[in-house]
C-alpha cells in the first residue's frame, strides 16, 4: 500500500464513531458476556450499564451459564424492548416494544423458536391499534387488519376462518357469519375513503378503489368461478376490463379489453377456458375495425387468420399464418392480399406450406397488372407475361 493510501485508511479508522462501552455485572460480580469463562455455570439476571453515563442499557437472564430467558433493552433509562430467548438463542414467548417517550406498548407478539405465532399487534403513539396480524406454521402471516390514527380500517386481508379476535371481529368483517357478503370500507391516513370491499367466508368477492375525486378507479367482482376486473379514469370512463376463470391453481384469462378516453373499444383479446388464444381484435376511434386475428387448429398445427381494415371499414389486407407455440408467428402460408381504400386488389403473395414465397403480383390502383413474378428458393425471380 502506498504511504498516502495508508494514511487515508488510518484517518478513516480514527474518524469512525466508537461504540459505547458497557460494563456488565451478575449477582454483584463483574462479567463479560463476550467471554464464556466469566459467565460459565452462572444463573441470574445480568445487567449492563453505559460506562460513561451509568445508564442501564441491557438486562439478560442466564441459566447455568446459558443466555436463556428474559432479555430487556433500555434507552436513556427507559425500557425499549423485552422478550425471551430459548436455549438456542431464538426468541420464544411474548415480546414487546415500547415508545421511548410515553412508555406505551407499540408492538407485542408471541414467538415460538424464532417464528411469530398467533396474534401480533402494533399501536399508534396514542395507544390506538395500528395493525393486528395472525401467524401460524406452516403458512406464516394469514390475516391482517390495519387502522389509521382515527381508528378507521385502512387494510384488511382475511383468512379462511376467523383468527383476529379479540383484537378485531373478523368473523363479521370477513363474512364468516354466512348470508350476504360483508361490506367493508377502507380509509387513508386523512380519513378519505379509498376502497370498498365485500367478503364472503374469507374470500374477497368484490372490491372497489377510488380516485381523489371519489370516482371509482378500479372494480373487481367474483362470482361462480369467474372474476371481472375493471379500471376507470377519474372522469368515470371504463379504460380496461379483464374477465378470468378462477381455479385452485390460479386464474385463466378469458377476455381482455382496452377502451379509449371516450369509452370506445380499441383492443380485445379472447381465450378458451383452457387458456388457448381464440381472437385478437383492434378498432379505430370511430368504431370501425382496424385488425382482426382469429386463431384456429390445435397443438403444432395452430393457425392465425389476419384481416386488416381501413378506417372506412373496407378490407386493407388478408393473410394466414402457421404458428410455432401458443403465440409465435412462424410462417405465412397460402395467399396474402392487399387492397387500396377503394377495395381494389393491389398486391398478392403466394406462400407454400413451409412459408416460402412462391409468387408475387402487383396491380395499379385501377386494377392494371404491373408485375407477376415466380419466386425461387434462392431468391431469383421469373417474370410472367402481363
Amino acid at each position: 500500500m502506498r504511504r498516502g493510501a495508508a494514511f487515508l485508511a488510518l484517518a478513516a479508522v480514527l474518524a469512525a464513531p466508537a461504540h459505547a462501552v458497557q460494563d456488565c455485572e451478575l449477582n454483584g460480580q463483574s462479567v463479560n458476556p463476550a467471554n464464556g469463562h466469566s459467565t460459565a455455570g452462572k444463573t441470574g439476571l445480568m445487567r449492563c450499564r453505559d460506562r460513561d453515563s451509568g445508564e442501564l442499557r441491557r438486562e439478560q437472564e442466564l441459566r447455568n451459564g446459558t443466555f436463556m430467558g428474559l432479555v430487556r433493552f433500555y434507552e436513556k433509562g427507559k425500557l425499549l424492548k423485552e422478550h425471551s430467548v430459548n436455549e438456542k438463542g431464538n426468541m420464544d414467548g411474548r415480546a414487546r416494544e415500547f415508545d421511548p417517550g410515553s412508555g406505551k406498548v407499540v408492538r407485542e407478539a408471541t414467538y415460538a423458536n424464532g417464528r411469530t405465532v398467533g396474534l401480533a399487534r402494533s399501536f399508534h403513539p396514542t395507544g390506538q391499534l395500528r395493525r393486528v396480524s395472525f401467524h401460524e406454521e406452516p403458512g406464516g402471516e394469514r390475516a391482517v387488519a390495519e387502522f389509521n390514527e382515527r381508528g378507521q380500517l385502512s387494510e384488511l386481508r382475511c383468512a379462511e376462518r376467523p383468527v383476529l379476535a379479540p383484537a378485531v371481529d373478523d368473523a363479521r368483517l370477513c363474512g364468516h357469519a354466512g348470508g350476504s357478503p360483508a361490506s367493508v370500507d377502507l380509509f387513508d391516513s386523512r380519513g378519505t375513503l379509498r376502497q370498498r370491499l365485500a367478503w364472503r367466508a374469507g374470500q374477497r368477492v368484490r372490491a372497489e378503489s377510488f380516485h381523489d375525486n371519489g370516482q371509482v378507479a378500479a372494480r373487481m367482482t367474483q362470482e361462480g368461478g369467474q372474476r371481472t376486473e375493471q379500471q376507470f379514469s377519474p372522469e368515470g370512463v371504463k379504460r380496461r376490463e379483464r374477465i378470468s376463470r378462477v381455479t385452485e391453481r390460479g386464474s385463466i384469462g378469458l377476455r381482455e379489453a382496452e377502451f379509449s378516453e371516450r369509452g370506445t373499444l380499441v383492443r380485445e383479446q379472447r381465450w378458451s377456458p383452457e387458456g388457448e388464444p381464440l381472437a385478437e381484435d383492434s378498432y379505430y376511434l370511430n368504431g370501425q375495425p382496424r385488425r382482426k386475428a382469429v386463431y384456429g387448429g390445435s397443438g403444432d398445427a395452430r393457425t392465425l387468420e389476419v384481416t386488416e381494415f381501413f378506417d372506412s371499414g373496407r378490407n386493407a389486407a388478408t393473410g394466414r399464418y402457421l404458428l410455432a407455440g401458443r403465440y409465435g408467428r412462424q410462417a405465412p402460408v397460402g395467399i396474402h392480399q392487399r387492397f387500396n381504400d377503394k377495395g381494389v386488389l393491389v398486391a398478392e403473395s403466394s406462400f407454400d406450406d413451409a412459408g416460402r414465397l412462391k409468387r408475387e403480383r402487383a396491380w395499379t390502383d385501377e386494377g392494371r397488372l404491373l408485375r407477376d413474378d415466380e419466386v425461387f428458393e434462392d431468391g431469383s425471380r421469373k417474370a410472367h407475361a402481363k
